[in-house]
Formats: structure tokens, sequence, C-alpha cells
């Protein structure tokens, strides 16, 4: 019997295809993480993340202007720490005139308007290059949530707007979202790392703040990439705890727990498109094996289509350049 449904019907010209499309991005799906440093006039390349750059705090102005036009609102920060200021006590993280609290302030007055959300982790403060506080060779849970939630109210102090703690340390959310009340910053937001896997795509990121553990690994607070329903518990708690938004990563080899996390909660879910996979398509375009734009923007509708409401991409102005 002929058929009386053809499905290309709806595939034949691009003006029918984007009339039926179910997942579009846009400008407003992306939160750019960009990388600070200390001193003036310096934008340096990250060797192993081509077209990403360390900015100054003079440079980072110009920057956050530039993005804004573009039509990016939000932004991630993350400092470059001097090799001297790092100890095992994070006492650089809270310092009121550290270069995350300053960079926090830059962005505020180039572009009032301008999203800030910052990193909160002591790996770029700490002399181990782990999240939290050594002891023995141990990472201590508690002994770091107490200065992770004085680093986020640093933070909140400085004026920015959401913090992200990316430590997966036990209850932290719940610590820092207490002391945020406690001080009066009721509307200052939490991103949580939610469901942050102990993955081999970060290496590329490590080098670009000089964060790689000085001995062992993260498998002791980073999720086991084999596990899928332990993300959704972490999740669940990370919300019970204040977390006003939650976050998987990396991203595309856990779209399927993006998924599973967006069925069952009611929450904003980011994706982390993280420093790796950013590698492997700059590294692939540049041997000519792939097409750079088309598969960053088919990457990027694939987080989005598998539940992501924010997408933190280092291609987010690449992104914004090829959807416009």
């Amino acid at each position: 019997m002929y058929p009386l449904r053809r499905n290309r019907r709806l595939r034949s010209t691009e003006a029918i295809r984007s009339l039926v499309r179910e997942t579009i991005i846009t400008p407003d799906d992306f939160l750019m993480p960009i990388f600070v440093v200390e001193g003036k006039n310096i934008k340096e390349e990250i060797t192993s993340m081509p077209d990403c750059f360390r900015f100054s705090l003079d440079l980072l102005e110009k920057e956050v202007k530039e993005i804004w036009a573009l039509g990016i609102k939000s932004v991630l920060l993350f400092v470059k720490v001097p090799e001297n200021l790092k100890d095992n006590a994070g006492t650089e993280a809270i310092n009121p005139e550290g270069l995350m609290q300053r960079a926090v302030k830059t962005v505020k007055n180039a572009v009032p308007e301008m999203l800030v959300m910052t990193d909160v982790a002591l790996d770029p403060y700490s002399s181990y290059g782990h999240d939290g506080i050594v002891s023995e060779g141990k990472i201590l849970n508690d002994d770091t949530t107490a200065i992770l939630a004085e680093m986020a109210l640093s933070h909140a102090q400085a004026g920015a707007d959401f913090v992200a703690p990316s430590d997966m340390m036990d209850g932290r959310i719940f610590e820092i979202r207490s002391l945020l009340e406690d001080e009066g910053f009721y509307e200052t937001g939490i991103m949580s790392y939610s469901a942050k896997y102990a993955s081999a795509f970060y290496g590329p990121f490590r080098n670009a703040l000089g964060s790689a553990p000085g001995f062992g690994d993260k498998k002791t607070y980073q999720m086991d990439p084999s596990n899928r329903d332990e993300a959704v518990r972490e999740t669940l708690m990370d919300i019970e705890e204040g977390a006003d938004i939650v976050m998987v990563k990396p991203g595309l080899c856990y779209l399927d727990i993006v998924r599973d996390i967006k069925n069952v909660v009611n929450v904003p879910v980011a994706v982390y498109q993280v420093s790796g996979e950013y590698a492997m398509i700059k590294a692939a375009a540049e041997k000519g094996w792939l097409d750079h734009d088309a598969v960053v923007l088919e990457q990027l509708t694939a987080i989005k289509r598998a539940g992501a409401n924010i997408i933190a991409t280092y291609f987010a102005k690449d992104a914004v350049k090829l959807i416009s």
C-alpha cells in the first residue's frame, strides 16, 4: 500500500525544517567561562585550549563588554592564583582583595547587568592542587566546607550574583546557604556542581589554572563515571540543602545523566561542556578531520536536547556568531 505518511515531507527544505525544529539554541542558553590572571595588559592564549585566553583585570573589562554586545549575559569566573599565595588552608581564597573578588568587581563595574557566577573550590588556591584541605594524604570534608562557605561569602560581598561550588564535598551547599543567609545575602544564588564526575576530560582546564592535583587523583570526592543513580541522589540532596541551579559535568559523555536529573528536579539544570571536549574539537578541526562549526552546533544542540537549561561552554562566542 502506498504510504499516506511520509516523514521526509517535514525535512524537504530548510524552511520547513526550521519551522518544526524541536530544539533551538540561543545566546540566552550560554554561560561563558573566563580565566583571570594578575598583571596588566595580559591576554595569553592557553596552549591546550586554542582561542581561549587568560585575561588580566584591565583586559577582562574589555572582554565582558564585547561578549555582552554579542548577547551573552552570563559569565563564570576562574582565577589563576600565583604560586606564592597557595597554601593548604585556602587563605587567599577568602582575601577580600583577592583576584577573584577584584574580578567580580571589575565585571560588575564594566557591565552592571552581567550575571556573574564564581567558582568556589580550593584547588586553584591549594599547594596540593586538591579541592579541599589535606591531612596525611586525605581530603578533609568538614574542614573544607567551612572554608568554602567563607569563600562563597567573600564572593557575594564582592558582588557575585551566584556562587558555584565545584568541589563535591558533602554538605557544602548547606554550609554555604546557611552562612549566606546568616549574613543577609538572601538573594545570592547557588549553582551547585551536583553531579561532577572524576573525568579524564579536565586536563586542559587544569593546565589553564595550574590546578592539577600534586598527588593521587580526585576520585575520593568526584563521582565515579560508572555510576548513574548516584547522580540523582547527589542532586536531590543539593536541592534540599539550598541549591538554586544544579549542574552535570562533563557534558557529552553524560547526557543520560542530564536527562535522568531533568526528569526528577524542578530547578534549572546546567551542563558544562568541559575543556577536554573543547580541545578535541579544536584539534580535530585543525587537522581537517571534521567541520568545526557544524560539530560545535551539533554538540551544543545535543546538550540542550538532553535537558540543559544552561550550557557553560568555551564555544559561547563562536556559537552566538554562528546562530546569529
